[in-house]
């Protein structure tokens, strides 16, 4: 699955907002190997009377501009706001990597846009499921709904949550420690878990001040998100570097692993490493931070 350490969203209207990130995308461009994931919008960030001129802008830049290896993604608009069938057929003329549907609040939208994606794909011989899917999750309805969203379709790899619009959608006041979205924010992770998906977090919307979103990010990947959604390119690096592990978590989960498995060959069950005791859950915990660190491309 590709990483999604951060998710980086750009006006869709905006030409040259896109050809700034897509000139960040790619090895050697960012510390991190550059941005693993670009979504061009045609939702919030768009004017609700530049929504035509967003899809040409789109359809321009992924005909002409390079995204090195970062995932080019394209957010249509949500179902049931009129906008979505005309975003989606204009998406996938521009062979995007992925398709994001935000506002999700049932199964049922989902399974409606993966089967219009796989019709795109059958009418042009791509490759079936080649188009990926990722989900927002941002009410309380949505929320409510998190066990058939994250089962309901094979082309869905993660979940988004929205944590302002969900915060409108229950009239709790955003507080910079986040308090009131907890609940909703591990809600997801557990569906996410539970599916094999993987989790993004919160937008930080205080762009300017880098140690507030690494702060935010760090909490993030300590709750168990795969990787962070983003609004600005200064918010890359500190985002990338949270949700990737240091060398020193690396190493210390190949021990675990492999000192759980040569004491398993010996027929002992828990065993003490550096004075702690190792286990399966500590075995399972030090696989996810490998896999972590394969996505990331440090193993």
């Amino acid at each position: 699955m590709h990483a999604r350490r951060a998710l980086l969203y750009m006006p869709g209207d905006d030409r040259r907002k896109i050809e700034k990130a897509a000139s960040l995308a790619g090895p050697g461009r960012q510390p991190q190997g550059g941005v693993d994931c670009l979504c061009m919008d045609l939702e919030d960030g768009t004017a609700l009377n530049r929504k035509a001129e967003a899809r040409a802008v789109i359809a321009a830049a992924m005909r002409e501009l390079d995204f090195g290896n970062s995932e080019r993604c394209i957010r249509i608009n949500s179902i049931g706001s009129g906008l979505e069938h005309e975003d989606l057929a204009a998406a996938l003329a521009a062979r995007p990597d992925t398709i994001i549907v935000p506002k999700v609040e049932n199964a049922a939208q989902l399974t409606a846009v993966s089967a219009q994606i796989e019709a795109y794909e059958l009418a042009n011989s791509l490759p079936l499921g080649g188009i990926r899917l990722l989900a927002g999750v941002e009410t309380a309805r949505g929320i409510l709904n998190l066990k058939e969203i994250a089962s309901a379709d094979k082309r869905l790899e993660a979940l988004i949550f929205g944590g302002e619009d969900f915060a409108a959608s229950i009239g709790a006041v955003r507080s910079p420690e986040a308090i009131e979205l907890l609940y909703a924010r591990q809600a997801l992770l557990t569906a996410c878990a539970a599916n094999a998906l993987q989790a993004i977090d919160i937008v930080c919307i205080d762009f300017r001040n880098p140690e507030i979103v690494r702060a935010e990010a760090e909490f993030g990947a300590r709750l168990g998100f795969s990787g962070k959604q983003i609004i600005h390119p200064a918010q890359i690096e500190p985002v990338q570097t949270a949700f990737t592990p240091s060398d020193e978590a690396i190493a210390y989960a190949r021990r675990v692993a492999e000192t759980f498995e040569a004491h398993q060959r010996e027929g002992r069950g828990a065993y003490a490493l550096d004075g702690k005791m190792i286990d399966l859950p500590l075995l399972k915990n030090a696989q996810k931070v490998l896999e972590r660190a394969r996505a990331a491309g440090k193993l």
